[in-house]
């Protein structure tokens, strides 16, 4: 069934690190590049990776960490010039020594805007099972609609300790989408599965 507003309990475990604290805004970026971390969690790690970054004179754009288990998840897009990146995948090897961290790089570009696609939210709630993100994933991929962000997160019921799955969805719909149709679709594919879900338009 869907809902007309977000359910109180839909909390991602999520860390966003916003430009308060991890992002900042780069004089030159015009070489950038994505790094993957992965390895046990410990105290000190994401200020030892932004003092590299920063020592070799680059910026970060955006990033996205979390807590998975015990073990500390993070992704990093950094910008610079291409001497200061070049620098920067230079000390990945002993950052990962450093640090007991798994670090992977990929040079990237700026992403592209694109007036044709609508950004949308999408909450999903329901008693924990298999295949639910498959599902939801299937449903937009026949439809051609791009998964732009996914955060799903397991939890108990406050009240009655049931299992619970929750999954956040922010998806790029083309502009010549049917939205009523789409959303009628999608109301019906939730009713089906037991879902307890909605799908907005992104406030920006």
């Amino acid at each position: 069934m869907v809902n007309s507003a977000t359910p109180d309990h839909l909390t991602s475990k999520k860390q966003l690190l916003t430009p308060n604290n991890m992002s900042e805004q780069p004089p030159a970026k015009n070489n950038q590049l994505v790094l993957s971390a992965l390895g046990e969690d410990k105290p000190g790690i994401i200020d030892e990776l932004s003092r590299s970054v920063m020592d070799c004179g680059c910026t970060i754009i955006d990033s996205r960490m979390a807590i998975l288990g015990g073990d500390f998840a993070l992704l990093m897009q950094v910008g610079g010039n291409w001497n200061n990146v070049a620098k920067l995948e230079g000390q990945i090897k002993s950052l990962e020594e450093r640090l007991g961290l798994a670090i992977t790089s990929r040079r990237t570009t700026e992403k592209e805007s694109r007036k044709d696609l609508l950004p949308y939210g999408v909450d999903v709630v329901a008693l924990d099972q298999p295949g639910i993100v498959h599902n939801l994933a299937r449903f937009f991929s026949q439809r051609k609609i791009n998964i732009q962000e996914m955060v799903t997160s397991s939890y108990a019921a406050a009240h009655s300790g049931t299992p619970m799955f929750s999954v956040h969805l922010t998806v790029d719909i083309p502009a010549k989408t049917q939205i009523s149709t789409l959303r009628e679709e999608f109301m019906d594919f939730c009713d089906q599965l037991n879902l307890d879900a909605i799908i907005e338009p992104v406030k920006t």
